[in-house]
């Protein structure tokens, strides 16, 4: 057996604490840039999450019903409840369908609709300038919407129209017009005042009626 000097053990040695010394650096080298990655990561799905919160909440933000007003050549003409997305098609469907003298050449079944929308199914061979195509555009009809022309007037409507509110039956629309007789609406919330409107009702009817 081989007995090293003095000098070839500090060698040796030497040797061993250099291999040691190259092994941990290349361990801890490595160990930090996968920390650096990992952080590099996080902050990058950070930076996402904001975007797909915003885009979450715009979907959720968007209302699940829209409320229409069709009138003309329907059977049921009056305020309708549909799902967002629905079409004029679907808009005819539940105001009971197109009577014959309906002008299917003036009107887009296939066109969607948007809340607060008015919707004018013209008869055959009409001609009236106040006839709104239904064919106009969905700014020009939201921006008839925001100036509250679609909204039904509780000091002058009729039972039928009033009846077109959701909630609203016969009943009801009779006690409306038998209140405004002696008590004229001021504002929209005295419409609570009717025995059978709460504020319930009052909140899903709140932005369809106005009191001039």
């Amino acid at each position: 057996m081989k007995i090293f000097t003095k000098r070839e053990q500090i060698c040796i040695l030497v040797l061993v604490i250099i291999v040691i010394c190259i092994t941990f650096y290349g361990f801890y080298r490595n160990n930090t840039k996968v920390n650096n990655m990992d952080l590099e990561d996080k902050k990058i799905e950070d930076e996402e999450i904001p975007e797909e919160e915003d885009k979450n909440e715009e979907v959720k933000n968007e209302p699940e019903y829209i409320m229409v007003h069709i009138s003309g050549q329907v059977f049921k003409p009056g305020l309708i409840e549909l799902k967002n997305g629905s079409r004029v098609t679907d808009a005819v469907n539940k105001a009971g369908g197109l009577k014959d003298e309906a002008d299917l050449d003036r009107i887009n079944l296939a066109k969607k609709l948007i809340d607060e929308e008015k919707i004018y199914i013209p008869k055959i061979g009409e001609e009236n300038d106040m006839v709104e195509d239904i064919n106009s555009s969905n700014e020009d009809t939201q921006e008839n919407s925001q100036n509250g022309n679609d909204k039904i007037d509780i000091n002058k409507a009729t039972k039928e129209e009033l009846m077109g509110l959701p909630g609203i039956g016969e009943v009801l629309a009779g006690r409306i017009i038998e209140y405004r007789e002696s008590n004229k609406f001021k504002t929209i919330e005295d419409i609570k005042n009717v025995s059978g409107i709460g504020d319930k009702k009052f909140e899903s009817i709140e932005n369809m009626i106005i009191v001039n």
